[in-house]
């Protein structure tokens, strides 16, 4: 049985996005040396906007803070074509978060350098270029922390993304399309508490926006009317006859994963069970006799999933309470816990349910974290969710066979 199973999982990439609010590794050059490169005063602080010193009042006012602060990040890809060298440019955006050149942007719009090894270069509104160095990154999150060699720069001070409510006026200003710098946009919160998920089941919590944002916005910031940072562009939905369904990473969040990277290196506190899981779907369940959920694959020797008393063949259906029919459902579950976190585990074995209790690993960067693809086994749903530098299906209304290390 378990071999019928496997052979129905298949493969493709899909970002989706739901209502709702696999655990990628957080990676950097050398996390010895990252940690000892940043420097341990670097840390970021949130300014609420009712104690903020900043007094703006207008969008030109905004835009002037922004010219200070926002960066063009360009990296020049290399591809050998049937023996000819081929060139193409990889185009973001970023802004300054600290006076001696620390930059936040998205780690997808730095992944082929890092990858390939590719230099990054970052432009000032001056034109004044720098070669940055990849300081540290979390792909789960889609943060990267960048340094120029630089002094006396205009740091961006960082509001408070917990504060924001629906119909807030904001800002975005990036270099879309990569040619168009230093634009900006203006729009209002359209919603809070949003959830991008990748194909991997990796869930990152996000708040909309109707200004418009394109391909080279990405890592780019979004101010409040104080002349505050308040979010990361990242993403947008893009779909015929749809418009203004921009996304972007609330900035508590981002801080957190970036101080994380500043002092140690990675994100330390990253929940991990220590299993590899596949999606049993409605149809797999139905025809062969089980329940929907997160089929345990393997379960890896000494991890916190065999401490709780997980098996292979397992099907987790629940984690506390919240519901699990999919690895990804799994993957945004375990992602709401910490490292250390206790948590309930409903699962389906024998052909009845018992409750297991875990208590959490903490997932740590040389944890093996290679995860399969993806099939899209429902073509009904044809927007698209566009993370700049990658595109996929938008998968809201669609089945998906997942697996996944978590």
């Amino acid at each position: 049985m378990c071999a019928l199973i496997a052979g129905l999982f298949g493969s493709g990439i899909t970002y989706l996005a739901t209502n709702s609010g696999s655990d990628g590794t957080a990676i950097v050059e050398s996390a010895d040396s990252a940690a000892s490169s940043s420097s341990s005063s670097t840390v970021l602080e949130l300014t609420s906007v009712s104690s903020t010193s900043t007094s703006v009042s207008t969008a030109s006012a905004v835009y002037e803070i922004a010219t200070q602060q926002v960066v063009g990040i360009t990296t020049e890809i290399t591809y050998n074509v049937f023996g000819q060298a081929t060139s193409t440019s990889v185009s973001g955006s970023g802004f300054i978060i600290s006076e001696d050149g620390y930059i936040m942007t998205n780690y997808h719009i730095i992944e082929d350098a890092y990858e390939g090894g590719y230099e990054v270069t970052v432009m000032m509104y001056d034109e004044t270029e720098y070669t940055a160095e990849i300081i540290g990154f979390d792909e789960d999150s889609d943060i990267a922390v960048l340094k120029i060699d630089a002094t006396g720069l205009n740091a961006a001070e960082l509001g408070d993304s917990d504060e924001l409510v629906v119909g807030e006026e904001i800002y975005a200003v990036g270099n879309p399309l990569g040619e168009l710098t230093y634009t900006m946009t203006s729009g209002i919160v359209s919603a809070t508490n949003r959830t991008i998920t990748t194909e991997e089941g990796v869930a990152m919590n996000m708040f909309q926006i109707d200004a418009a944002v394109n391909s080279g916005n990405s890592g780019g910031p979004v101010y409040n009317t104080s002349g505050q940072v308040i979010g990361i562009v990242t993403a947008k939905y893009s779909d015929t006859g749809v418009e203004g369904l921009g996304f972007a990473i609330p900035i508590n969040d981002a801080i957190h994963i970036a101080n994380q990277i500043l002092t140690y290196g990675y994100v330390t506190d990253k929940a991990y069970m220590g299993v590899s899981a596949r999606t049993v779907t409605a149809t797999i369940a139905e025809y062969y006799g089980m329940v929907e959920g997160a089929y345990i694959d393997t379960v890896n020797e000494g991890s916190a999933a065999e401490e709780a008393g997980l098996e292979s063949g397992d099907i987790i259906t629940a984690v506390d309470d919240t519901e699990i029919t999919s690895a990804s459902d799994l993957t945004t579950a375990v992602k709401g816990y910490r490292a250390g976190d206790t948590a309930e585990l409903t699962v389906f074995r024998d052909d009845e349910y018992i409750t297991l209790t875990i208590t959490f690993d903490e997932k740590l960067p040389d944890e093996e974290t290679e995860e399969e693809d993806t099939e899209d086994t429902d073509t009904s749903a044809s927007g698209e969710i566009e993370i700049q530098g990658g595109q996929g299906s938008q998968g809201g209304m669609s089945q998906f066979f997942g697996y996944g290390m978590y």
